[in-house]
C-alpha cells in the first residue's frame, strides 16, 4: 500500500482546504511532519484512517466530532485520499455526519455522512470500475484489499508508540488481549470454550445417567427389602425376582385358609348379638316405664311453674319500661343543672326564666353578635395594615442604605476604567512582539546545543576511529585463524572418514568392503565443531567491524553538521546572547499574558458601572413608592382605631366580645332544651307506672311484687317445656317396644354369652386381614421388582457407551486446556498466541539489537507464570542485556530505551501481522512521536534503522516536534496553527 495524495477540508483544526502530496514528500523515502503542540499533526493521520475505514484511532473516535469549528458555514467537511493497493490505484472520499446552518431560515440541520470509492485503475476482480457509494461497503473493500481491519491498520501502519510502550510493560492478560485482536485468534478460544462447554454438558448428562442407575438400584433394593450392593449385576436381579415370586405363592395359600375361618366366626357372632339385642330391648323398656311412674310429682311442679311464668311475662315487660323512664327523667334533671351552671359562669343571672323567656333572650344575643361581624373583619384588616407599615419602614431604610453604598462605588469607577484601558494597550503591543522574540530564542537554543556538543562530538569521533581500527584488526585476526583451521582440517579429513568405516560395509570413497590400513588422526587435527566455532567468531568480528565503520561514519557526519552550524562563534557568545533574548522574552511574555485578563477587566468595569446605575435607579423608585403607600396606610389605621375602641367595650377586642355573645346564646339554647326535656320525661314516667299496675291485676296477681316473683327467663321457660315433652316421648317409646311382635315371649331375664363369640370373631378377622395384607404386599413387591428390573437394565445399557465417549472427550479437552497429557501446560489459545509472540520477538530483535548497538535482544518465554492468568501462559517478553548477560524485565528500561524497544516491537509486529493477514505490501509507515526521549547517539542509530526501511522501498513519515529531526530530515511538512485554523507549509 502506498499513499499518493491527501486532501482535507474543514476537518479537525484545518478550517480551509489543505493538500498533502505524499509522492513529493516520499521521494526521498523519509519525511518529517512537525509543528507546535495542538497544531494538528496527528489529525493528518486521523484523516488517512477516516478515509480508509470511516473512524479514527484511540479515544478520539469517542468524541464523534470531526468538523472544524472555525470553518465557513458553506464549506463542507470532507477527506479525499488517493492510494495504490496491490497494483490498483483508487480514490476514497468521505464526509462525516455534522451540523450545518440551514440554507433557508434559521437554525441547524444534520448533514448526513457520505462515502465513495472510485477505481482509477480496473478493480482486482476484473469487474466494471463502478464507484462504491455506501460507507460500510467502502470499508469492506478497503479491508479486503489491505488484508487487515481498522484496528490492525492503526497498529501496523500508524505506529502508536505510547500503545506499544504499554504493550511492552503490560501483564500477560493485557498482552494476550492485544495479540488476540491483531492476529484474530478468537477462533481458538472459541474451540476451547466449545470443548469445555461440550464436556460440561456431557458430564452433566453422564452424571444424570449414573445417578439414574444408582437410583434404580436403591429403589429396587428398598422394594425387595435387601441391602443395595455397590455393583449390581444380573444374577443379583434374578435372585430378587425368584424370591418375590415364591413369597407371593406362600402368601396366597395362607390368605385363603384365614378367610374361610373368619366367615364361620362372623356368622356365630351375628346370631348371638341378635339374641342379646332382643333381651336388652325388653329389659330397657320395662326400666323406662318404672322410672316414668316415679317422676310424676316432679312433672306436676314443672307444669305449674311454666303456666305462672307465661302469665307474668307481660307484667315484666311493662316493669322494665318503667325503669327506663325513671332513668331518662334523672338524666334530664342533670342536664338542666349543667346548663344553668354554664349560663351563670358566662354572667347570665336571669336563670329563673321559663323556656320561652330563655329562648327569646338567646335570640337577642345572637342578633347583637351578628351586628359585630363587620367590625371583626375591620380589626383583622387593622393588624394586616400595621404589619405592612412596619415592612415598608424596613424597605425604605434598606433603599436609603443601598443608594448611599452604590453612590460611593460610582464615584471611583471612571478613573479605574481609564487606567485599565492604558494597561490593555501596552499588553497588546507586547503580544504582537512575542512571536518574533520566541523564534529568535528557538534559533539560539538550537545553536547553543550544537556548540556545547561539539567537543563531545570530537571525542566521540576519535573514539569511533579507534574502535574501527581495533575491530578491523580483530576481524583480520579471526579470519586468519579460520583459514588456518580450515587448512588443518582438510589435512586431517582422511582420519575423519576412517573413523566412520565399518568392516563389511563399503568405503564412501573407493567402495571397498575391507579396510586394511585406515588413516589415523594427527596431534594437530581439527574437528568440525572447532571449525564451526571459528567461523562464527569470524562472522561476529565482521559484524562488529561493520558496526564500528557505521558508527565512525555517523560520528563524522554528526561532528561536521554541528561544526557547520556553529561556525566561528563560541559557546560563551551564544549563551550570552541567548540569556539576553530570554530575559527580553520573559519581560514581553509577562506583559502579553495580561492582555486577555486586562480586556476582561475593562469590560467588567464598564459593565459594573452600568449595573450600579441601574441598581441605584431601581432603589430610588422603590423608596418613592413605599413612602407613598405608607402615608395612606397610616391615615386609614388611625380612623379605624377609633371605631373599634367604641365597639369592644370592656373586652380586649371586638372579636372577643362577639365570641362571648355567641357562647352565651348557645348556653341559653341548651338550658331551654334541657328544661323542655325534663317536663316530657316527668310525664312519660308517670304514665308507665300506671300501666304496669293495671297489667299485674289483669294477670291475677294481688301485687306487682307477686307478679315479678313469678317471672322466669326465656331459657327457663324453654327448658320446662322441653322436659315435659321429653317425658311424654319416653313413655310412648317404651310402650311401643313391648308391643313389637318379634319380642313376644321375651321376658328380659335371659343371659346371652356375646363376649366369647366376639373374641373368636376378632381373632379370626385379624388373622384374615394379616394374611390379605401379606398377600397384597408380596404381589406389590413382585410387580415392583419386575418393573424396576426392566428400568435398571435399560439404564445400564445406556450408561456404558456414554462412559466411553466421556473419557475420550475429557482427555481431548484437557489437552486443549493445557492439562492432562499436555506436557507444556499451555492451552490451545495460549499456544497460538505464544507462537505469534515468538515470531514478533524474532522480527523485533533484529531492529532492537541495531538500535541498542547490540546491547538488547527480546527474549520470549513460554514458562508457566507464577500467577496464572487466563490466556496469559507463554506470553512472557523480557530483554537480554548483553552487557551483563542477564535477562531483565522490560519495565526496568529507561525512557529512551523503552522508546527504541517499543519502536522495534511495533515494526516487528507490523511485519508479522502483514505476513499473517496476507495483506498487501506496506509501502507507507507513520511513526507518531516518541523521539524526544532519545539522546543524539541513540537518535542516530534509530534514524539508521529507519533509513533501512526506506532503503527497502518504503516511505516512512515521522510525526514529531523534536528540533533535532528538522536538522536531519531535509524533506519536511510543517503544520502552523493560528486563530483562523491550522495550515500546511511545505519545507517549513
Amino acid at each position: 500500500m502506498r499513499l499518493h495524495r491527501l486532501e482535507v477540508c474543514a476537518f479537525g483544526p484545518y478550517a480551509t482546504r489543505q493538500v498533502v502530496d505524499f509522492d513529493a514528500l516520499g521521494a526521498d523515502g523519509l519525511f518529517l511532519l512537525h509543528g507546535d503542540t495542538g497544531a494538528g499533526k496527528t489529525t493528518l493521520l486521523d484523516a488517512v484512517a477516516f478515509a480508509l475505514f470511516g473512524t479514527v484511532p484511540g479515544a478520539r473516535a469517542d468524541a464523534r466530532r470531526l468538523r472544524c469549528d472555525l470553518a465557513q458555514a458553506d464549506l463542507p467537511t470532507e477527506v479525499v485520499l488517493d492510494l495504490t493497493v496491490q497494483g490498483h490505484r483508487l480514490r476514497i472520499q468521505r464526509s462525516p455526519e455534522y451540523e450545518r446552518p440551514k440554507r433557508r431560515g434559521t437554525g441547524y440541520t444534520k448533514q448526513q455522512a457520505k462515502a465513495s470509492l472510485t477505481w482509477l485503475t480496473p478493480p482486482p476482480d476484473g469487474g466494471t470500475a463502478e464507484a462504491v457509494t455506501r460507507s460500510d461497503e467502502v470499508a469492506r473493500v478497503v479491508e479486503r484489499l489491505l488484508g487487515m481491519n481498522a484496528h490492525q491498520f492503526f497498529q501496523v501502519v500508524l505506529l502508536p508508540q505510547g500503545e506499544f510502550a504499554r504493550f511492552l510493560r503490560a501483564d500477560t492478560r493485557e498482552r494476550a488481549e492485544l495479540l488476540e485482536r491483531l492476529f484474530g485468534t478468537e477462533r481458538f478460544a472459541a474451540v476451547e470454550r466449545w470443548f469445555s462447554d461440550l464436556r460440561r454438558k456431557r458430564r452433566a448428562e453422564l452424571d444424570a445417567r449414573r445417578a439414574g442407575v444408582r437410583d434404580w438400584v436403591a429403589r429396587l433394593a428398598q422394594v425387595a427389602g435387601v441391602e443395595a450392593p455397590e455393583n449390581a449385576d444380573r444374577a443379583w436381579a434374578a435372585e430378587l425376582r425368584a424370591k418375590a415370586e415364591a413369597d407371593v405363592a406362600t402368601s396366597r395359600a395362607a390368605e385363603k385358609e384365614a378367610r374361610t375361618a373368619w366367615e364361620a366366626a362372623r356368622q356365630r357372632l351375628q346370631d348371638r348379638r341378635l339374641e342379646d339385642d332382643r333381651v336388652r330391648r325388653v329389659r330397657a323398656a320395662h326400666a323406662r316405664l318404672a322410672e316414668w311412674e316415679r317422676n310424676e310429682p316432679q312433672r306436676a311442679r314443672w307444669r305449674a311453674e311454666l303456666e305462672s311464668a307465661r302469665r307474668a311475662a307481660t307484667v315484666a315487660e311493662l316493669s322494665a319500661g318503667t325503669r327506663v323512664g325513671d332513668a331518662e327523667y334523672e338524666r334530664a334533671l342533670a342536664e338542666e343543672s349543667v346548663a344553668e351552671s354554664e349560663c351563670r359562669e358566662l354572667g347570665f343571672t336571669e336563670v329563673q326564666l321559663d323556656v320561652d323567656g330563655v329562648r327569646r333572650r338567646a335570640g337577642e344575643l345572637r342578633e347583637e353578635a351578628g351586628g359585630l361581624i363587620g367590625l371583626v373583619e375591620q380589626a383583622r384588616r387593622q393588624e394586616t395594615d400595621r404589619r405592612r407599615v412596619a415592612h415598608l419602614d424596613e424597605a425604605i431604610a434598606y433603599d436609603s442604605e443601598r443608594i448611599a453604598v452604590i453612590q460611593s462605588k460610582l464615584d471611583g469607577l471612571p478613573e479605574r476604567v481609564a487606567e485599565l484601558t492604558t494597561q490593555r494597550e501596552l499588553a497588546i503591543e507586547a503580544e504582537a512582539r512575542l512571536g518574533g522574540i520566541e523564534a529568535r530564542e528557538e534559533q539560539l537554543t538550537a545553536l547553543l546545543r550544537a556548540a556545547e556538543a561539539l567537543p563531545e562530538l570530537d571525542r566521540a569521533l576519535v573514539e569511533a576511529r579507534e574502535v574501527e581500527v581495533a575491530a578491523t584488526a580483530a576481524h583480520n585476526e579471526a579470519r586468519s585463524a579460520l583459514l588456518d583451521l580450515r587448512e588443518r582440517r582438510l589435512a586431517g579429513m582422511a582420519a575423519e572418514l576412517a573413523r566412520e568405516l565399518v568392516d563389511g560395509e563399503g568405503c564412501p570413497v573407493c567402495g571397498s568392503e575391507s579396510h586394511p590400513a585406515p588413516a589415523v588422526a594427527t596431534a594437530d587435527a581439527v574437528s568440525e565443531e572447532a571449525e564451526r566455532a571459528a567461523a562464527e567468531r569470524e562472522v561476529e568480528a565482521d559484524r562488529r567491524r561493520e558496526a564500528a565503520r557505521v558508527a565512525r561514519y555517523e560520528a563524522e557526519r554528526s561532528r561536521d553538521t554541528a561544526a557547520e552550524r556553529v561556525g566561528d562563534r563560541g559557546v560563551d557568545d551564544v549563551a550570552e546572547e541567548l540569556s539576553q533574548v530570554r530575559a527580553e522574552r520573559a519581560r514581553i511574555a509577562e506583559h502579553a499574558q495580561r492582555s486577555a485578563s486586562l480586556a476582561a477587566a475593562v469590560r467588567a468595569a464598564q459593565e459594573e458601572e452600568q449595573r450600579l446605575l441601574e441598581e441605584r435607579a431601581s432603589h430610588e423608585r422603590s423608596q418613592g413608592e413605599n413612602s407613598a403607600e405608607r402615608a395612606v396606610l397610616v391615615q386609614s389605621i388611625e380612623e379605624r382605631a377609633r371605631a373599634l375602641d367604641e365597639a369592644r367595650e370592656e373586652f380586649p377586642d371586638v372579636a372577643a366580645r362577639r365570641d362571648h355573645l355567641l357562647s352565651l346564646g348557645r348556653a341559653l339554647d341548651r338550658l331551654a332544651d334541657a328544661r323542655a326535656a325534663v317536663a316530657v320525661a316527668r310525664q312519660q314516667r308517670d304514665e308507665r307506672r300506671r300501666a304496669v299496675l293495671d297489667a299485674a291485676t289483669r294477670a291475677g296477681y294481688a301485687t306487682l311484687e307477686d307478679a315479678l316473683a313469678a317471672v322466669r327467663s326465656p331459657e327457663r321457660i324453654a327448658e320446662l317445656d322441653r322436659l315435659l315433652r321429653t317425658a311424654a316421648d319416653e313413655h310412648a317409646a317404651a310402650a311401643g317396644v313391648l308391643a313389637e311382635p318379634e319380642l313376644a315371649g321375651v321376658s328380659g331375664d335371659e343371659d346371652v354369652d356375646v363376649a366369647s363369640a366376639e373374641a373368636a370373631e376378632r381373632e379370626a378377622r385379624e388373622r384374615a386381614e394379616a394374611a390379605v395384607a401379606t398377600l397384597r404386599a408380596s404381589e406389590r413387591t413382585a410387580e415392583d421388582v419386575r418393573k424396576l428390573l426392566r428400568q435398571l437394565g435399560t439404564a445400564l445399557a445406556e450408561l456404558e457407551p456414554a462412559e466411553q465417549e466421556f473419557a475420550e472427550l475429557t482427555a481431548l479437552t484437557d489437552v486443549f486446556n493445557g492439562q492432562g497429557q499436555n506436557s507444556r501446560r499451555m492451552s490451545l489459545r495460549s499456544y497460538v498466541l505464544a507462537a505469534r509472540l515468538e515470531e514478533v520477538a524474532v522480527a523485533a530483535t533484529a531492529r532492537l539489537r541495531s538500535m541498542s548497538q547490540g546491547r538488547y535482544s527480546f527474549v520470549h518465554s513460554d514458562q508457566e507464570d507464577r500467577v496464572r492468568t487466563r490466556g496469559g501462559h507463554g506470553l512472557g517478553l523480557d530483554v537480554l542485556d548483553d552487557y551483563s548477560g542477564q535477562v531483565r524485565s522490560s519495565k526496568t528500561l529507561s525512557g529512551g530505551e523503552s522508546f527504541i524497544a517499543s519502536l522495534s516491537l511495533a515494526l516487528g509486529l507490523a511485519d508479522v501481522v502483514a505476513a499473517e493477514t496476507g495483506g498487501a505490501l506496506l509501502d507507507t509507515l507513520f511513526v507518531d512521536e516518541g523521539f524526544g526521549t532519545l539522546d543524539n547517539e541513540t537518535l542516530d542509530v534509530v534514524m539508521g534503522v529507519l533509513d533501512e526501511l526506506r532503503a527497502g522501498g518504503r516511505v516512512v513519515g515521522l510525526v514529531s516536534h523534536v528540533d533535532e529531526l528538522r536538522q536531519r530530515i531535509p524533506t519536511r511538512l510543517r503544520v502552523r496553527k493560528s486563530r483562523t485554523g491550522s495550515e500546511l507549509v511545505a519545507g517549513g
